[in-house]
């Protein structure tokens, strides 16, 4: 008897991380990617799972139109009449998903490696960030605690399948500032940080948004803190706070990259 031929295929989180590996392949560079090439690839990908009868989730069916349309915008010639925003490379706003999707995955990569270190050696959490009187009394939440809970968050997110129907772009910048205006709406100058990330209205805005909370971490200008051992994580305002924002509710010295 025959053994049966079996087809191997790798299977990805979602469309970005299939994206991002066919560019690897094909050693691109992201900021100039060859789109009709690979569209074909990542359409050819989608076939294959059809050919196993697996069940393509909606991500990578709107990913799949959106390749398509690039592509057909990038065959049309140039409109010599268009305005500056309709001469924008159609490729710009895929290309700015696929890089804050790379430095998620890299930062997640790093929180993973240090959370191992500290599963093996003991050692003494340095606290001095912390001592003021914002945080006198709760337990300081580390980034590796910032990552369980949103991978936690983001299974759940993942669980959840529907047709998007409108696919609305997000930058960090704008989620720093949905989350300083958040911070001071509340009555403690606190925001629940699952409740910012469910709030989210997709995988994708999820993402964005642990970026941001990174970046105002990193300046300083919130704390990730718990009133008691596995209580809710809670986003508060911190020291540095009100001098990082511009007068537009902006970060000062956010990087170029982020805006």
């Amino acid at each position: 008897m025959a053994t049966p031929y079996k087809i191997n295929i790798p299977m990805y989180e979602g469309p970005l991380d299939l994206l991002l590996d066919l560019i690897k392949q094909q050693k691109m560079s992201i900021h100039d990617i060859q789109i009709s090439k690979i569209t074909a690839q990542y359409l050819d990908y989608l076939h294959k799972l059809e050919e196993l009868d697996v069940d393509v989730s909606s991500e990578f069916i709107y990913m799949a139109a959106t390749l398509i349309y690039i592509k057909s915008k990038m065959l049309l010639p140039p409109d010599p009449l268009a305005g500056p925003e309709e001469q924008e490379d159609p490729r710009a706003d895929l290309v700015q998903r696929l890089v804050e999707h790379e430095k998620f995955k890299n930062a997640a990569q790093l929180l993973y490696q240090k959370q191992q270190i500290e599963e093996n050696v003991w050692s003494k959490p340095d606290k001095s960030l912390y001592n003021d009187e914002g945080t006198e009394g709760d337990l300081v939440v580390s980034l590796v605690d910032l990552v369980k809970v949103f991978q936690q968050v983001l299974e759940r997110k993942k669980e959840v399948s529907r047709i998007e129907l409108r696919h609305e772009e997000f930058t960090v910048a704008q989620m720093i500032a949905a989350l300083r205006a958040q911070i001071l709406a509340s009555a403690d100058s606190s925001v629940n940080l699952i409740q910012f990330f469910e709030a989210c209205p997709s995988r994708h805005a999820m993402i964005v948004a642990f970026l941001a909370v990174l970046e105002m971490v990193k300046l300083q200008a919130v704390a990730l803190v718990q009133e008691k051992q596995f209580g809710e994580i809670m986003v508060r305002k911190h020291k540095m706070f009100d001098l990082v924002f511009d007068e537009a509710g902006g970060i000062k010295q956010i990087d170029e990259e982020y805006k």
